[in-house]
């Protein structure tokens, strides 16, 4: 059997270093905002060429704390994908703002850059983005349209670790970049973890208020804030792991190669774009008869997902939020959409297998 994710697999080379860290920080006798959360704050803030970064709980608290530090007026609207993880509007919402949906492209998955422009209103204050399956979106227009609109620019980047557009890395274009670090990530915890990336000083300065009850002393807050730290011992794998983040994404990218040169043309692929280094958090095709496919490979012993199968407009919590509006290129996408196996801890002959048995689909 060829499983989708095999978190064993892709983490036990570095269980040694993991131990390491276990061990050192186990004996410190400091486990909450202690020295491997700041060095590793310092050590991702450089390597997505940020000036700040903040440790947080989860990828859903960078995004909800982004949008609190704004401090945006009730109602205020933020244009979001369509086909996005339902994380990204749940966070607007609990800001009390509201979500714009925008279509994506149905070439890249993202949001169409080309769409925006006409949803934009007197009362829309930020475009966030979301760097879907571990590609960018198409950055240079949509940053024109935050300088033209005066917006503030949330890259949800929970996918897209180390990705980068025309030679950039994503999170740092925007006001700011939030990011998850969930296990199945390129750059994944060993549990639930997050961080928001950012330039601005007295933003981050907030954010981190807003992370510890909304303190920046001990047992006086000047907001009214969450308790989202990013755990001492998470930071601690995450410090090991990020050392071998490109070395990681340059293992899908591999394996991405060998379903592009493989697979039939009966498969819609991933688009292929030079200006984007995609680093493949997820290999997804598009197949007209995607749940018969699903199930044929899963009698062959190849196990996929589907990411999502129901997009967020159209969730029975979301039902009124959006109760009217039509998405038809985000139906097809959830529709159509397969997610194949491509994980760190996949190889080469692994692959061989899954192209073997979709090929005879």
């Amino acid at each position: 059997m060829i499983p989708y994710e095999d978190l064993l697999k892709s983490n036990q080379e570095f269980f040694p270093e993991y131990q390491k860290a276990f061990d050192q920080s186990l004996k410190s006798g400091w486990y909450i905002l202690g020295d491997n959360v700041k060095k590793f704050e310092q050590e991702f803030a450089d390597y997505n060429t940020n000036k700040f970064c903040t440790g947080l709980a989860s990828g859903l608290d960078a995004l909800t704390l982004a949008l609190q530090a704004l401090d945006f007026p009730v109602g205020s609207e933020v244009i979001v994908p369509a086909n996005t993880y339902i994380a990204t509007i749940l966070a607007i919402l609990n800001n009390r703002l509201k979500p714009v949906l925008v279509e994506p492209s149905i070439k890249t998955y993202n949001i169409d850059a080309d769409k925006i422009e006409a949803a934009i209103t007197n009362k829309t204050k930020a475009i966030m983005v979301v760097h879907l399956y571990g590609k960018s979106c198409e950055m240079d227009k949509i940053c024109q349209l935050t300088k033209k609109y005066n917006l503030h620019l949330i890259e949800d980047c929970a996918q897209a670790h180390g990705a980068k557009f025309k030679n950039k890395k994503i999170g740092s274009f925007g006001t700011f970049g939030a990011f998850s670090f969930y296990p199945t990530k390129n750059l994944g915890a060993l549990g639930d973890a997050g961080a928001i990336t950012c330039d601005d000083e007295t933003l981050n300065t907030k954010i981190r208020a807003l992370r510890n009850y909304g303190s920046h002393k001990k047992y006086y807050n000047e907001y009214i804030g969450v308790n989202s730290r990013l755990d001492e011992m998470q930071a601690a794998f995450l410090r090991v792991k990020l050392k071998s983040l490109d070395k990681i994404n340059q293992h899908k990218i591999k394996l991405a190669e060998i379903y592009f040169k493989n697979l039939k043309k009966d498969f819609i692929l991933p688009e292929k774009n030079n200006d984007y280094l995609d680093v493949f958090h997820i290999f997804c095709i598009r197949h007209p008869r995607r749940d018969e496919l699903k199930e044929y490979l899963a009698k062959k012993g190849i196990m996929t997902e589907i990411h999502y199968p129901l997009p967020p407009y159209l969730q029975n919590c979301l039902k009124d939020q959006f109760k009217g509006q039509n998405f038809p290129l985000t139906d097809e996408i959830h529709r159509s959409i397969l997610s194949l196996p491509i994980s760190y801890g996949h190889t080469g002959e692994d692959l061989a297998q899954v192209i073997e048995a979709l090929n005879s689909f």
